[in-house]
């Protein structure tokens, strides 16, 4: 623990020194070797049992001892009938279960299998989205430089190089439920508790707001998460099915504790065969214990998890089966369905529901310039790839400033320079948040004022095209240079967006385009005779 607060302490020169890495990332073949040192960056977790562990982890229940034991005494006594009739009641109870969770086993095989989690991280020679690629996961290792935007999981245990905006929820560790600012420069007060650490990210947390840099100091089992995994790996917490049954077999050998004894005694003492006396007194062991329970309980748990099955629902323990039939309320995160994870945007529509190519030009200029992890929607837009030569973007625009995404604000903001004087700042996010803060529209050089039939129509068509299998989102802009100062100056008040667009994308394969909506502009004497004149009619400000 001492190294990391000893690393917090360091500027990026020295600590990628340390680290025997550079902000250029590792090389690939120095990746390689570093990965057959330390290992794969992944966390303890269950192991896939074999054959036998599975048969004996079935086979391993209270009520099937009872039940042998019984067929063994039989044996012995020479009442062959109940020893093979309890035998094959076992082995049949044993093999129905084995098989089903076998084969419910392989399903969460391959489904895991298709699960691919990756990391966008900086390695050269480099290949992807400029000098970043995704790679998988588990294959990071200390002096990666990895890079994170909002909703990204912390992959390792990191140390900020860079860092903008940057808020990490890490309650998985902490308990702490608000989320957590971090920066990127050294710190030199006097911390005890790690997570305090100002410029450490620790796997399992995940990025609420914000984008940032770091480079992996510890993976896999080295990782605090990683430790954790390793206490609670296989410990599996009794059923409330298993608990009954160990009762139910607990209150079975209590009766034949007492009753057998007594069976015998007065059998014995009162006709003075003890033999028969014997006899008797194990049937009376045989006859209070039902050997057909657990076959009964095994063909109903499987039959439970076969109409599981029809609903896609993979059961690997049956014994789950009692417990969700148990539950009133079930309370499940939306994950979405398996798709080509591809998004296709085929239209861009203005306020009338037209086409509009200003749409377009200005949600390619907010994704283009943004600095977080561009997602599908972002992608899906820069596929055009001929608005890059149509707006100039190379020669007549740079990039001033961002407020990076979040999920409190809902939107992401990025302010361009067009030219020496000019400013844009270009915001997309939802429909709501961008509505909220806006108050006119344009058509075609002209503007109006927005009011609250124009917001309910607009919910009215986004709940239609949700239906529909599209997600909606809105684009604003507005071009004034105090407003770009402000945002430099970091003055968190709610900016005054010129205009508003919507882009729908398509749901699961659905190639049906977008949509959109126009809002405010600026109040000045000066914007209002620049509208008069047709300024804004001729394209971007």
């Amino acid at each position: 623990m001492a190294d990391l607060f000893a690393l917090g302490q360091l500027a990026a020169e020295p600590l990628c020194q340390r680290l025997r890495s550079s902000p250029a990332g590792l090389t690939y073949e120095e990746a390689a070797r570093r990965l057959q040192d330390f290992g794969l960056n992944l966390v303890a977790r269950e192991r896939k049992p074999t054959i036998l562990q599975e048969i004996w982890g079935r086979a391993r229940n209270p009520l099937n001892a009872l039940l042998l034991t019984l067929a063994a005494v039989s044996y012995f006594i020479g009442d062959m009938r109940a020893a093979i009739v309890i035998v094959l009641m076992v082995l049949l109870a044993v093999g129905t279960a084995f098989i089903q969770e076998h084969r419910s086993n392989e399903a969460a095989a391959r489904l895991r299998a298709m699960v691919k989690t990756t990391a966008s991280v900086r390695r050269r020679p480099a290949v992807g989205d400029g000098d970043f690629a995704e790679v998988p996961i588990e294959s990071l290792v200390p002096g990666d430089i990895v890079r994170l935007s909002a909703g990204d999981m912390i992959p390792a245990d990191l140390r900020l190089l860079e860092a903008k905006d940057l808020f990490i929820n890490q309650s998985a560790l902490t308990g702490e439920a608000m989320p957590a600012e971090k920066f990127c420069h050294p710190h030199q007060q006097e911390i005890n508790d790690p997570f305090d650490l100002p410029n450490m990210c620790f796997m399992g947390a995940n990025v609420v707001s914000g984008f940032a840099t770091g480079i992996v100091v510890r993976t896999g089992g080295h990782t605090f998460f990683g430790q954790l995994a390793d206490e609670i790996a296989g410990r599996r917490v009794p059923t409330a099915f298993d608990q009954g049954i160990n009762r139910f077999t607990w209150l079975m050998i209590r009766f034949i504790i007492v009753m057998v004894p007594t069976v015998f005694l007065i059998n014995g003492l009162t006709k003075h065969d003890w033999l028969e006396a014997l006899l008797f007194a194990v049937a009376v062991a045989v006859g209070l214990t039902p050997e057909m329970l657990p076959m009964i309980v095994t063909v109903n748990l499987a039959k439970g998890a076969i109409d599981m099955s029809r609903a896609r629902v993979i059961v690997k323990r049956l014994n789950a089966i009692q417990n969700f039939g148990a539950m009133n309320i079930l309370c499940t995160d939306k994950t979405g369905t398996l798709t080509q994870d591809r998004i296709i945007l085929k239209r861009y529509l203005d306020i009338r529901g037209e086409e509009s190519e200003r749409v377009l030009q200005y949600a390619y200029l907010n994704s283009h310039f943004q600095s977080g992890l561009k997602n599908l929607l972002d992608i899906a837009v820069l596929q055009h790839v001929e608005m890059h030569g149509i707006l100039g973007i190379d020669e007549g625009f740079a990039k001033i400033d961002e407020i990076p995404f979040d999920f409190s604000r809902r939107r992401l903001s990025v302010v361009v320079a067009h030219g020496p004087d000019k400013h844009i700042l270009i915001c997309k996010g939802a429909v709501e948040e961008i509505f909220a803060v806006c108050s006119r529209y344009e058509i075609d050089g002209t503007t109006g004022r927005l009011d609250e039939s124009h917001f309910a129509t607009a919910k009215e068509e986004t709940v239609a095209l949700n239906s529909d299998g599209f997600r909606v989102v809105a684009v604003a802009y507005k071009g004034t240079r105090r407003l770009a100062n402000r945002l430099l100056g970091r003055r968190r008040t709610r900016p005054d967006f010129a205009r508003v667009h919507r882009l729908s994308r398509p749901a699961q394969g659905k190639r049906r385009g977008g949509h959109c909506r126009a809002c405010r502009e600026g109040r000045t004497r000066e914007d209002s005779d620049r509208r008069q004149r047709g300024h804004h009619a001729q394209g971007l400000p």
